[in-house]
């Protein structure tokens, strides 16, 4: 009965956080200059979801969510593309941490640096990933890398934004429920396999 209760709070998490992905990513919206893309905060939310739902369940929430939320604002030749750009992202920082735990770490303002690296390694992702999208789309490689220095703004502002959200996290007994939690191996027994 445990195991069934679990799993049906995992798959409620994996849509709340897909509705929080949607939401933060069309709630502001900045048009890249030059570009046929826009910058928005829905990066934040994926690294939250990965901390919160482990590698799996984050990264379907990740891919998922993003490419809901293009789909919602007029930018549906993008959604396929961003469904798995953004998925590889959740998976790239969920296996990065998981595979990292247990090592020796420092903590930046309370959240890991490997939770901060895995942050990084999943923003080249994205840049890359967009990258390569925006050269098939347009047909040219020189002009998709007018994207790359905002694609590179956009991941860095959300990483900036959900390791302070986590800092503030990791302080309550909300942390109990992260898959990725400092001082607590890996949260809710279980999560490394999720």
């Amino acid at each position: 009965m445990a195991d069934k209760n679990n799993k049906t709070i995992k798959i409620i998490m994996t849509g709340l956080m897909i509705a929080l992905i949607v939401t933060a990513t069309i709630l502001i919206i900045i048009p890249i200059p030059f570009g046929n893309g826009y910058i928005h905060f829905g990066d934040t939310m994926i690294f939250l979801s990965v901390l919160i739902l482990g590698w799996r369940h984050g990264a379907i929430a990740a891919g998922f969510g993003s490419a809901l939320a293009d789909i919602i604002i007029g930018f549906a030749v993008w959604a396929p593309w961003t469904l798995v750009i953004k998925g590889l992202m959740g998976v790239v920082m969920g296996l990065f941490i998981l595979k990292s735990i247990g090592k020796q770490n420092k903590n930046i303002i309370g959240v890991p640096v490997r939770q901060l690296a895995g942050m990084v390694l999943a923003g080249f992702v994205m840049v890359g990933g967009y990258y390569i999208a925006e050269g098939v789309i347009y047909g040219n490689f020189i002009v998709a890398l007018l994207g790359v220095p905002w694609n590179i703004l956009q991941f860095t502002v959300g990483a900036i934004i959900a390791v302070l959200l986590a800092a503030a996290l990791y302080k309550t007994p909300a942390k109990r429920y992260f898959a990725y939690s400092p001082g607590m191996g890996l949260g809710i027994k279980g999560q490394e396999n999720s």
